[in-house]
Order: structure tokens, then sequence, then C-alpha cells
């Protein structure tokens, strides 16, 4: 039985932290050290600055860290995969290169492309009746042209826009040899690549029992989570760990937690394989250790999907602070001098939302406070630049009592509008250039009827269209959070929300009574939006898809969390009444 191949993971975002290249390769042994930088505001943010500069479009941490790296990781023998390319992934290699001849350094760079289609955006039907063409139009796609790099010799990969998991399955596939039908051990290489591919998420960070890893209680110091790694088995199996002596913890809450995270139906559909997330089993496999198993897969959809981001127009935002007494007056009395002030020729869209309330017989000045936040989006920058910052700011002495704003007057920006596109599987030229040079073009996955089983996972996956019907027994009203972990994100301009709990007992109980009508009455601004939930028994799971709440996206929302990070804690917060037997 062959070893299994251990890859690891040094950034969940561009902007993670910098030394985590260094701290994975001094750490332990890896086989392949994996890097995630994209996602869809990423992708708008290359895209700005690739306008400035078109030689950029690729996520310059990464170069960096390579300066600093790349010798350690020649030394240990250790390949690196990255989608750090963004919008240049040809861009960044070359440098790449030069960085290695600079450095004295015998490195073999291949790189993937064709995940680029805004040359063809009219073609392809891209263009967008308000926003007219995008500013970036990528495909997202799969593990084969990293594949082709590898068994060609190379040391580093970069990427444009692959799926995240990718990164993982690439490696996998090259090393074990996999066939492009190997449906379980591919899904089982990528639910191993969902884990892996936010970074610290998997080893503690974010996690809604975090005070069972961290002792927040005294002053001592928190020694940074450590970033996680994945033992793939020739079957697609794992093992999720870290390196021995980092901070943080690997635990089936932990691993459970990043597997909800930012998913919608358990048909997890890639462009290599749809992954049944339904079928997902986890164990304790020791300290730090989880072991996944049983994934099955399918084969992927015909079409593949499109990251478009539009440039929107500009936005502003101020920010009033309430203190104190008559709390909502004062907010009705800066909202009437702010559409006086605005006039009839007022930005497109004004929102305004509270945060917080002011306290009864407040100890503290912050509890005496509540805030105020304007949000204003319009075409035109005039509108939501100065013009509508320093209304704000004139009215210090002509306001309400105790007026004060949490930031001066500013010119705001531009935002992103993100929406999804899909093309047929063959319009996508999928290219590895290897590390000689010459480029591999990598067919379409293949069409194949699914066998009766995965067709069983599909049927099993979709959305439930009957919702159970609560238990009317009495019970102990605590908060949803005393019982179950969440974790919630966004995708485009949906959010997700993954409740789980840790006991067959629980999980009965929460299935019943957690549906998607009681999430509207819990989360009341969930109201207006259609709610699917999805049921996940394996993980004791229950998976919340809330369609629009995020508006047209992260960079175009006007909520106070745009990226519905916040969301799972809001919903544990939330007083319910569990049956005893329960807890």
């Amino acid at each position: 039985m062959s070893r299994p191949l251990r890859v690891g993971n040094a950034s969940g975002f561009y902007g993670d932290r910098f030394s985590a290249v260094r701290e994975m390769l001094e750490g332990g042994p890896l086989d392949v050290l994996t890097g995630d930088y994209l996602a869809e505001l990423t992708m708008l943010i290359l895209g700005r600055s690739k306008l400035k500069d078109p030689g950029g479009g690729y996520a310059g941490t990464f170069l960096r860290q390579m300066e600093d790296a790349l010798g350690l990781a020649v030394e240990r023998g250790v390949k690196i995969v990255t989608n750090a390319g963004g919008l240049n992934p040809r861009g960044l290699a070359e440098r790449l290169g030069e960085l290695a001849d600079r450095l004295g350094l015998d490195v073999r760079v291949g790189h993937v492309h064709g995940d680029d289609l805004l040359a063809r955006a009219r073609e392809l039907g891209f263009q967008d009746e308000r926003y007219g063409q995008p500013l970036t139009a990528n495909a997202y796609l799969g593990a084969w042209g990293i594949a082709e790099c590898l068994k060609a010799g190379a040391d580093v990969v970069v990427t444009g826009r692959v799926t995240d998991a990718s990164l993982v399955v690439g490696p996998a596939a090259a090393h074990f040899g996999w066939a492009r039908d190997d449906w379980d051990a591919l899904a089982g290489a990528t639910a191993a690549g969902h884990v892996l591919e936010c970074g610290a998420q998997a080893t503690g960070g974010n996690y809604a029992f975090f005070q069972e890893i961290y002792n927040v209680k005294d002053a001592a110091p928190v020694r940074p989570a450590g970033f996680p790694l994945a033992e793939i088995h020739a079957d697609g199996s794992s093992v999720v760990t870290k390196h021995e002596g980092t901070g943080g913890a690997v635990t089936v809450g932990t691993v459970t937690a990043q597997l909800l995270y930012e998913i919608g139906a358990p048909a997890y559909a890639g462009p290599d394989v749809t992954t049944h997330f339904d079928t997902v089993r986890l164990a304790q496999d020791g300290p730090d250790r989880v072991r996944i198993r049983g994934v099955r897969g399918s084969p992927p959809p015909p079409t593949t999907k499109v990251c478009l981001n539009h440039l929107g127009g500009h936005r502003n935002e101020m920010t009033f602070v309430l203190t104190g007494l008559d709390i909502e007056a004062k907010g009705s009395l800066v909202r009437a001098q702010m559409d006086a002030a605005m006039g009839t020729d007022r930005p497109r869209r004004v929102e305004w939302t509270v945060i917080g309330s002011a306290a009864s017989d407040p100890a503290t000045q912050g509890e005496a406070t509540a805030l105020l936040r304007c949000a204003v989006l319009d075409p035109d920058p005039e509108k939501v630049g100065r013009a509508f910052s320093n209304a704000a700011v004139e009215l210090a002495l002509a306001g309400y009592p105790g007026f004060t704003m949490t930031s001066p007057p500013g010119k705001g920006g531009p935002y992103g509008v993100y929406r999804p596109a899909f093309v047929p599987n063959e319009e996508v030229a999928h290219l590895a250039v290897l590390p000689d040079g010459t480029e591999v073009a990598i067919a379409a996955a293949p069409r194949s009827e699914p066998s009766e089983p995965a067709a069983a996972f599909r049927s099993a996956s979709t959305g439930e269209s009957a919702e159970p019907t609560p238990a009317r027994e009495p019970g102990k009203r605590i908060a949803l959070g005393e019982i179950a972990g969440a974790r919630s994100g966004d995708k485009g301009g949906d959010a997700n929300i993954g409740v789980w709990v840790r006991t067959d007992a629980q999980y009965a109980w929460l299935r019943a009574h957690l549906t998607a009508a009681r999430l509207r009455e819990l989360l009341p601004e969930t109201g207006g939006h259609r709610v699917v939930r999805y049921a996940l028994p394996n993980l004791r799971a229950v998976n919340f898809v809330i369609e629009g709440l995020l508006q047209e996206g992260v960079s175009a929302s006007t909520r106070f969390d745009p990226q519905g990070k916040a969301l799972g804690e809001w919903l544990r917060s939330r007083s319910v009444i569990v049956p005893e037997a329960v807890l």
C-alpha cells in the first residue's frame, strides 16, 4: 500500500498570514504545499489592478512569500501549487522563473490558463443589461491541468481561476494516477480540499465553540492556529491534521464546520466530480487528527460555472454615533436632515441601518451608544462623494445632541457586482503549460450516465420539499448556540448557514425543529428571501441557503455584515425551547 500524500495549505485568502508558507515548510514533512488566494471579490480587486497595470493581475503577496521561502521548498522537496496567478498566471509564472534565476535555484514552473473568457463575453452572452461588459469573466477550471504540470516534473504550478479544492485534487490525481472517472477517489480528495482551502478555519479559526480550544479566561498569550494539512490515501480517503506543536486544534467539530462553509446542496458540483457531502463520514483518529472516509462521487455537470464581475458604480457611507436618551428620535432627526441635504437629486440607493442599542441606565459610554449607518450607491461618483459625506459632517453643530461620527468625510470608491454564469464544458479551453513550454489541452470531463447509487445521491441532495413538523413538547429555553455550532458565509449574493450538533438525539430535534420557516422567525431579516434547507445526517447538520440576502454580492452589499460571516453567530444567539432529554 502506497504511503499517503501529505498536502498542506498556507493561505485561505488574499491577505492571510504572510509567514504561513515558511511555517508550513519548517513545521514538518510535506509533499505539496497549496495556497488559495482567490474569491469572487478578489477577482474584482485584481481586475481593477490590471486596468492600471496590464502586466499585473496576480497576487503579489505570493511572489514575496516565494522570495522568502522558495529555496526552503526546493531544499525540502516540496511542490508548490497555487491559484495566485489570478488574471495573469503566465505573468506570475514568468516572474517566478526570474526569481528562481536570481536566487540561483533550479525550479521548474508550470502554469494553467484558459479560464479567462473576457474576450468572448459578447459571444457567450455575458453582457448585463444594466452594467454592460463585465470587468472579469473567469471559468472555474478543475484539477487536471495541475496534474499534467506535476506529472511533467513541475516544482511550482501557478493557476488562474480553478475551484479551490482543485489545488488538492490535482496533486492527488497526479500522485496516485487516478482516471478521469474515478469518481469516489476524486470526491474524497475534493472533500479534503474543501476542508483545507480556508486555512486555519479547519484548525479552530472562526469556530463556534472556540472556548474549547482557546483559554480566554486569563491573559496568557495564544499561539496562532496552525495551518492544516491532509494525508490523502490512494482511495481518496484522508486524515486532516496539522504540524505538531502549532496552535489551534483539529477535531470532528472544526472539520464539520469547514465542510459546511459556503456550500449549497449536498451534491456539490465541480468541474472534476460531483461530490456528495451527505456521504461524508468523520471520525476522530487521535489528537488533532480527523479521518474523512466514505465520500461518494458522480459525474460533474455538463456546464462550467463562470464568475462575472461588473463595475456597478460608486458607493460611500457615514456612521452616526447616537448616545443616551431618545435614540430613536435622534435617528429620525438625522435621517430627516440628511434627506433634506441630499434633495431631489439623491443617490440611486440610500440605505439606513441601526447597529446595536443603548442600555438602560448604562454604566459606560459604550453601553449608552447605538450606531446609525447611512450607505449610498450611485453610478455618478459625485453624488456619493464629498457632496454626501460633507453633508453629514456639516450637521455637527446643527444636529442631535451628542453628535459625533466614526470617521471623517471621504470621497467613497467604486464597487463591483458579482453574478454567476454557466457555459457548456466544451466552450472552456483548459490549458496546461508544462515547464518546458509545451501547451497541453485538457479535455472536458467525460460525459457518462451516473450509476444507480450516484442517481440516488442526486435525488437525495435536493432541497427538502416538505418541512418536518416541530414537536410540541415542554422543554427548557436556551440559546441555540448552547447545543449547536454554526458557520456562515457568502456565495455571490446568496448566504449560507450550516448548523450542526454533536449527538443523534440533538440532531433528531434539530432536523425537526429548525425548518426554513423557523429560520425566518429567528432571523427576521431573511423573511423576504427564498430559504432552502438541506439535511446532512452523517454530519448531524442542516444547511440553509438564503437567496439574495447579500444583494448583488459582497462589494455591492450594503449589509453591515456584507459577506454573511456572522449570520451563524446571530442564529446561535437566538433562544429556542429544547426538550430536557436532548440536553
